[in-house]
């Protein structure tokens, strides 16, 4: 029978599956039933600054409420800092305790100050590792690529300066050049790149003239291109990149793992198949290695990278070429 166990960013785990951030991983009773269920780690749902900010704000306000009460008094309210986000790591560190597979904590901060504060925090949990979420939305037109990358870079700096455990970033695709930020991220001493971060964006209700935000769940093809950045940095960065965004079966499980991913996260599958699909997709991915003679996953992994493939042009221009030389052959022609 084949061996799923592996490791991600220096952690074992019994097979590749990660369930990423979500819903699903912001309940206790959901928590055991992921692990029950035959994930190999789990990400807890992220702790957002905005959240930190909003908690602090109310809490101020409370308190200055009460600023014209006898000083004596002041001891009968909660001190700013015991507020709502010191509850998310009171249940983190229960998270952490109530399974066996690894926990890793996510982190979505803009600030400096606030990123290493709280990556601090959130270590003290006990957590096995680190996600920080790198969401990068230009609004300024006259910040450019390389201020973004920069600030990330320096925060990124300061987070690993600053904790033990280790570090993985959570990354958009909207860089100019995706490889070289993974790349200096990679010498600056991350342990992970999960790519990518499914983005969620705006969108109207054209009857009520209004935003609305409608559920965002991915689809099967959504993992070509965590796919082909797999397969662009295996063996060419010395973290580990785990491939999210669009694994819904084993079989987008197989390629990603073909293309170089370490592991993968999945998420949309779950709210679309039920956690029942967890065990489909690792027995999946075991019958398959069973099939093909694979013992683990190193006698695989990489098999198709950009490295290892025989034809490197399809990572390239190849299919974009190949579909327009061939256009016959794979679009059909509209009857007129």
């Amino acid at each position: 029978m084949a061996n799923l166990q592996t490791t991600y960013m220096g952690i074992p785990v019994r097979n590749p599956l990660v369930v990423g951030a979500c819903s699903l991983t912001s309940h206790m009773d959901s928590i055991k039933k992921v692990e029950e269920a035959g994930a190999g780690a789990l990400v807890i749902s992220s702790l957002f600054e905005e959240q930190i900010n909003l908690q602090k704000a109310r809490m101020e306000e409370e308190l200055s409420m009460h600023d014209n009460l006898d000083a004596e008094m002041g001891d009968l309210f909660p001190d700013v800092e015991h507020g709502g986000p010191q509850e998310h790591l009171y249940w983190v560190k229960k998270a952490k305790e109530a399974v066996s597979i690894p926990v890793i904590a996510s982190l979505n901060c803009t600030a400096e100050a606030t990123w290493v504060e709280w990556a601090k925090k959130l270590e003290d949990t006990g957590v096995d590792g680190l996600e920080l979420n790198f969401f990068a939305l230009p609004l300024d037109a006259d910040q450019t690529a390389e201020a973004v990358e920069s600030q990330q870079l320096r925060i990124l700096q300061l987070v690993l300066g600053a904790v033990k455990v280790p570090v993985s970033v959570k990354l958009s695709p909207f860089y100019t050049s995706p490889l070289n930020v993974v790349k200096r991220m990679s010498e600056a001493g991350v342990k992970g790149a999960v790519l990518f971060n499914r983005m969620f964006h705006p969108t109207f209700d054209i009857e009520k003239e209004a935003s609305r935000t409608p559920f965002n769940l991915s689809h099967s093809d959504d993992h070509r291109l965590p796919l082909r950045y797999a397969g662009l940095l295996h063996d060419a960065v010395s973290l580990d990149v785990c491939s999210s965004n669009g694994i819904h079966s084993s079989k987008d499980a197989v390629e990603v793992l073909l293309a170089g991913a370490q592991v993968f996260q999945v998420v949309s599958t779950l709210y679309k198949n039920k956690l029942e699909v967890i065990q489909s997709i690792v027995g999946g991915i075991e019958k398959w290695m069973d099939g093909k003679g694979y013992a683990d996953l190193d006698a695989f992994r990489g098999k198709l990278s950009a490295k290892n493939t025989n034809d490197r042009w399809d990572y390239r221009r190849a299919q974009y070429v190949r579909t327009l030389l061939n256009a016959d052959q794979h679009v059909a022609r509209p009857a007129l």
